[in-house]
């Protein structure tokens, strides 16, 4: 393959990709910013001199110093990585239609417009058949409607038995969880609509509002689908997501994403993930989707799937579906995947040649506080001292040879470490000794020791893939 890829993000994703891109015989140019300067990221290439790879940007988000960038090294495609630029269909489009135009690695601008709008996702969804949760698709401007709709969805929750029913009303135009509020009464929603209504104005000069089906007590489930420009999809099997922060940020992330080892459903399992599967390929052709994708979905006790949104991007826990995967007896390399098929090659194998075994488990390290709400941790990493199996891989941009002061201007995410075994009790009893052979020291500036999660993950892996 030809080409050089500017790798407009940080930390351990970049490491990825530079080592794809290595793997498949592709130069390329990172950046940083100055509270990275530490980071292996960047200490891996070169920050100046005639071989300079290493470019310093003010910050991730600037689109001007990223194209200048990539025009000067002479770049031919831009990977965004997760965040930052990842999900932003007007930089795709730019990087696209400009007049030195570059590569996006990712699906292509429409699709990412198209799949970005959960409100158009759910109403194309509702228009396939593929279930959402129970509720509006477009914007409601009637308080008498909204109420309607409000009372019809109470209703649904009486005859189902549903215990405490609930409706969400939600501002339209609102996103990360703004504009949310809860109605447990018909009598109260009135007023509620109105308060969403009018923030929903004062915020982001749009008062329409959506009303769905509070759902609770349910797994958050994800299927990976790998998409190519030349018409061909396969999936990578499901993963659960459900241990998540008090900020809804993932913890521990396993794959396959329910077996009947660890819990006693009240619904086939196989039925159910063969259901997500199917429903997410569907949308896939549907959208002619066209790189990697993750399609997320919850799942209630009794077994009822909902699509929630569609993330048109690699994800950090990408690796979890790879490693109970094989082709030709091998665990694929996603991130080289979406680089591969991006740059316009053809998929070269099919679903029947992809074959789905074992368990898979994912650990996020982060330097925080479990016990209050998971306050981030800042301070310098004096050990970093992380051990190395032969059914392990770690991902981290935090060296383990020099002292690591964590930049207080991002997540202090330290690093993935991925487990995996023949049976989900093996991956977790695996995920226990990696932890326990985990050692990781540090002082902030006040001389406390560092925070970690450790102890909240290995307190976690027994709940995984139970409700």
């Amino acid at each position: 393959m030809q080409g050089k890829v500017l790798i407009a993000n940080r930390g351990e994703i970049a490491i990825r990709i530079m080592e794809a891109c290595l793997d498949l015989g592709l130069d390329y140019v990172v950046i940083y910013t100055d509270a990275d300067r530490d980071s292996e990221h960047v200490c891996r290439n070169q920050v100046d001199g005639p071989r300079q790879n290493a470019w310093r940007v003010t910050q991730y988000t600037d689109a001007n110093d990223i194209l200048a960038i990539a025009d000067h090294t002479l770049c031919t495609a831009i990977h965004p990585g997760y965040g930052f630029f990842s999900e932003d269909f007007r930089f795709a489009r730019r990087v696209t239609i400009r007049d030195r135009p570059l590569v996006f690695i990712g699906p292509n601008w429409e699709v990412i417009k198209n799949l970005g709008d959960k409100i158009n996702t759910k109403h194309v969804a509702n228009k396939l058949g593929i279930p959402t949760i129970p509720g509006t698709d477009t914007p409601i401007y009637n308080e008498m409607e909204a109420e309607e709709i409000a009372q019809h969805l109470f209703d649904v929750q009486d005859d189902e038995n549903i215990a405490q029913p609930a409706v969400l009303v939600k501002a339209a135009a609102g996103g990360g969880g703004m504009g949310i509020e809860e109605v447990t009464q018909i009598e109260q929603f009135r007023r509620v609509y109105r308060q969403i209504q009018n923030y929903a104005k004062r915020q982001f000069g749009d008062g329409g509002v959506l009303i769905e089906q509070r759902l609770t007590d349910f797994d958050h489930l994800e299927v990976q689908l790998v998409c190519s420009r030349h018409d061909e999809r396969v999936h990578f099997s499901s993963r659960n997501c459900t241990i998540q922060s008090t900020g809804r940020q993932k913890r521990i992330e396993a794959a396959p994403g329910f077996d009947d080892s660890c819990f006693t459903y009240d619904f086939d399992a196989g039925e159910v993930l063969d259901k997500i599967v199917e429903y997410s390929l569907k949308l896939a052709d549907y959208v002619k989707y066209d790189n990697v994708g993750t399609w997320e979905w919850i799942v209630s006790r009794s077994g009822k799937p909902y699509l929630l949104e569609v993330n048109t991007r690699i994800q950090v826990e990408n690796d979890v579906s790879a490693r109970i995967s094989y082709i030709n007896d091998a665990h694929p390399n996603l991130i080289r995947e979406q680089i591969r098929l991006a740059l316009g090659e053809p998929m070269g194998y099919s679903q029947q040649d992809i074959e789905f075994r074992g368990a898979s488990i994912e650990l996020r390290i982060v330097a925080e506080n479990p016990d209050r709400d998971f306050t981030p941790w800042i301070g310098t990493i004096t050990r970093f001292d992380l051990p190395c199996y032969d059914w392990a891989a770690v991902y981290t941009h935090v060296p383990s040879d020099r002292a690591y002061p964590i930049p207080s201007e991002y997540d202090p995410n330290l690093a993935l470490a991925l487990v995996w075994g023949d049976t989900v009790d093996q991956a977790k009893e695996r995920a226990r000794d990696f932890i326990n052979n985990t050692v990781i020291e540090g002082e902030n500036t006040s001389g406390t020791g560092i925070l970690t999660n450790l102890n909240y993950l290995r307190d976690n892996l027994d709940r995984l893939l139970t409700f």
